[in-house]
This record gives structure tokens, C-alpha cells and sequence, in this order.
């Protein structure tokens, strides 16, 4: 019987032949990474072990995103411990306001990660990584300095779901799209401590940057990893990148055999799919998002770790150009990364962002997590390009988040409450959008 991806990873990670799902397994950790509100336990640990070095400098990532630019004291103190240790310990990578961005961003942009990589960080979204065929997942700030001391990591072999996607997506239907159907489908525990391997023509199809938007919510599942196997639309991506990627991708076998086993394979019409919402307070809780066009809201948030990349804010602009905001909607835009800002800024999507009345950001999570730069007060409501709705999770217990792709963010912000682009394109009185160069699916 053949393996599937994750087996063929953790066997390697692992030195041995061969492994299958519920085995324990010491795994050889490639990178790991922590951010300015994990990696100070981490840290702490690290020192309160006893541990004098790290494993190698070369592989550990500490990316101050989450409350930077510093939005208080306490903020300024967690960044500024993460600078010391990374001063202390002569770290590769570490990345100072004004060159960092959004880590599940910038990392792969900075290519330190390859296919056949296993990825540890102590943040959840770190299976966005998997859109590389990489091994990534979230781990305990505890885990995560250890990792730093020794370089491994333990794991139990997760089992895997195949999700096939059959047929072109519409118009404006793209990864975020795909994964809030999934998620709706399966619910918020359907994929619990599994691995969701996306495949199918719909897949084959989408750009590098939809298949890490759906990696990012894998999470959300309740899923150990998202993974997308090797093909060309990666071998383009890492070209693009730093040397050290494309070399170690080098003869990885990054896809799963023919005959692997999964614990069951789940087929989506991604034809059939509409721009889909969640509504509060879960991610499984979707539906099409014109059946959501009497909620009304207060603010748009594009951008973050699931949809911060240049590609999605082409498909805001191609919605928002020539338009303007409405008059009781704040709109902040999260770009991943500098350079996400430096390209958004070459091709004109920065300027016409703000000309339809957009605040864009430094690269930060911001308000994704509830932080900074877009709180929600009570009883407000926000349509966000970000992966979770809980309660609270921007601001106020008494606050609402509605998950969306850019595409229905853009056009939420036009009409004021959540809108589809035809919508607002028939409220337009025929204006058209003509979008900064929008890429694949998203």
C-alpha cells in the first residue's frame, strides 16, 4: 500500500522506512517559529531548562507581528525580549518593524520553507504552510522551545482526509470560498487532529496564494495540517523565492501515491459554490453570501494572514476601484508584507485603495486577534478577510466578525452591508471594475 504526503514527510523527518497514522514519531524540525505573544514563553522555558544554545541559529524564525508596531508598554516589553534573545543567540531571522510582516507571510515569501519540510511554530496557523507541501503545524509554546534546544519534535501520525475538488469555481469564488464550504461542510471538528489533503482540478487550477488561504484555515477543521502535493504551480512559486527553498526541494517526492490510504475522501462541485460567509461565532457557520445582504456592518478588514498577499488585495481593488467606501463603513487593510506594500504600491492598488477610502496598515494582525489597529466596540459588526469569528475575537464580546474572501470584503465596504460584487456592480449604475491585474483564485 502507497503513502500519503504527511507519511512520506514524517517517515523521512522520522529516519525510517516508512511510517503509518497513530505512530509516535521523533521528527527532524526544519524550522520553527514563535511570534511577540508565544515566543516570550518560549523563551522563558528555553532559560528556565537551563538550555545555553539553540539547535541552529540557521532555523529558527522569531517574527514580531501580532502588536507591532508596539501598542503599549507591555507590547514594547514582549518585543523587546524577543530582540535580546534573538541578538543573544545569533539568530538568522529576526525581523525588525519595518522589514517584518505578517509570519505566515512573509516566511514563505523570504523562502524558509520548502516541500518536504517540517515546519513547527507556536501559532495555529502555521499549516498555512502545507500549500508548499511542507509539513506545518501549530505547537505549545513549551514545544516550541524545546524544538529550539533540540532541533525535534514529537508527533503522532495523523491520518488523512482527501478533499477533491471537481470543476471550475466562478467568477468570484476562490480559496477562502472553497475552505468556508469545507468548513461548513465538515463542521469545526471534522477534520480533529487529521490531515486535510486538497486536491482535484479546481486545485490544480488555483494560484500558490488560494492554496494558502485554504492551508491557513485547516485549523479551523480542527485539522493537524493542510497540505497541497508538488506540481508546477509550486515549483513557479519557490523560482521566484531565495535559493535555499528551491534547493532543498530539490528530489522530495511531495505527493501521496496512487494507492494511499485515507480515512475518507469527501468530493466538492466547486462549480456549485457561491462566495460564501460565516456568520458569528463559528467558522463552520456558513452560507451564501447574498442570503446575508440584510446585515448591515461598520467595518471591513482585508488583509491578515489568511488573505494579506498581493493577489488578494488585486481582487479588493478590482471591486473597489473608481468607487468609494460607504459613509458608515471603516475599511483598514492589513497587507502581509513589505513587500506586499512596495508591489501593491508599483502597480497602483495601494492608491486606488485609498482613494475609495481605505486606511492601509503596516504589516501587522492587528485587529485579527482583537490587538490593535481596528477593535470592534459593542454591538458592532465587522465583514474580515481574517480565519476566526468567536466571540470577542476583534474586540467587544458584544462585537460580530463575518468571514469573507476580498472579493465580498471589497464589496461589503461599497454597499454597507454584506454584498456580493454583482451586487454592488448593479448598485454601481454600471461602473465598471478594472482591476489592478487580479490573479487565480484566492
Amino acid at each position: 500500500m502507497g503513502h500519503t504526503i504527511v507519511e512520506k514527510i514524517l517517515a523521512r523527518a522520522a529516519g525510517r522506512d516508512a511510517v503509518s497514522p497513530g505512530d509516535i514519531v521523533e521528527a527532524r524540525v526544519d524550522l520553527a517559529l514563535a511570534n511577540d505573544v508565544t515566543a516570550p514563553i518560549g523563551v522563558a522555558e528555553f532559560e528556565k531548562a537551563g538550555f545555553e544554545r539553540v539547535f541552529d541559529p540557521a532555523k529558527i524564525a522569531l517574527v514580531p507581528d501580532h502588536f507591532t508596531p508596539n501598542k503599549d508598554i507591555k507590547a514594547a516589553g514582549q518585543a523587546k525580549l524577543m530582540r535580546e534573545f534573538a541578538r543573544k543567540h545569533h539568530l538568522e531571522h529576526y525581523w525588525e518593524v519595518g522589514r517584518v510582516g505578517i509570519e505566515h507571510v512573509l516566511l514563505p515569501e523570504q523562502g524558509l520553507v520548502a516541500p518536504g519540510d517540517v515546519v513547527i511554530g507556536a501559532d495555529s496557523h502555521t499549516c498555512t504552510y502545507g500549500a508548499l507541501a511542507a509539513f506545518s503545524t501549530g505547537v505549545g509554546s513549551t514545544d516550541f522551545a524545546a524544538a529550539m534546544a533540540w532541533g525535534r519534535v514529537w508527533l503522532r501520525v495523523p491520518e488523512s482526509i482527501r478533499f477533491v475538488y471537481h470543476n471550475q469555481p466562478g467568477r468570484y469564488v476562490g480559496g477562502k470560498d472553497l475552505m468556508l464550504h469545507t468548513i461548513g461542510l465538515i463542521g469545526v471538528d471534522g477534520a480533529l487532529y487529521q490531515a486535510m489533503e486538497f486536491t482535484g482540478p479546481a486545485i490544480k487550477r488555483m494560484s500558490i496564494d488560494g492554496r494558502f488561504t485554504m492551508c491557513n484555515m485547516a485549523i479551523e477543521a480542527g485539522a493537524k495540517c493542510g497540505l497541497v502535493g508538488y506540481d508546477e504551480t509550486t515549483a513557479a512559486y519557490l523560482r521566484q523565492r531565495p535559493a535555499g527553498s528551491r534547493g532543498r526541494a530539490g528530489g522530495v517526492d511531495c505527493n501521496s501515491d496512487p494507492d494511499a490510504h485515507y480515512a475518507r475522501e469527501v468530493e466538492i462541485d466547486a462549480a456549485a459554490v457561491e462566495p460564501t460567509v460565516a456568520a458569528p461565532h463559528l467558522p463552520s457557520n456558513t452560507a451564501p453570501a447574498t442570503s446575508l445582504a440584510g446585515v448591515r456592518i461598520d467595518q471591513v478588514v482585508i488583509g491578515s494572514c489568511t488573505n494579506g498577499r498581493l493577489e488578494d488585495l488585486h481582487q479588493a481593488v478590482e471591486v473597489l476601484r473608481g468607487r468609494t467606501v460607504h459613509p458608515d463603513v471603516r475599511l483598514v487593510i492589513l497587507p502581509g508584507t513589505q513587500q506586499v506594500c512596495l508591489d501593491a504600491a508599483a502597480d497602483g492598488t495601494m492608491a486606488a485603495l485609498i482613494e475609495a477610502g481605505g486606511a492601509f496598515s503596516t504589516p501587522t494582525c492587528g485587529p485579527c486577534l482583537g490587538g490593535h489597529m481596528g477593535v470592534l466596540a459593542e454591538g458592532e459588526r465587522a465583514v474580515a478577510t481574517t480565519n476566526r469569528n468567536f466571540v470577542g475575537r476583534m474586540g467587544h464580546p458584544g462585537s460580530e466578525v463575518y468571514l469573507a474572501s476580498p472579493y465580498v470584503a471589497a464589496a461589503s465596504a461599497i454597499a454597507g452591508h454584506v454584498a456580493t460584487p454583482e451586487m454592488v456592480g448593479a448598485a454601481a449604475s454600471g461602473v465598471a471594475a478594472s482591476g489592478a491585474g487580479a490573479g487565480g483564485a484566492s
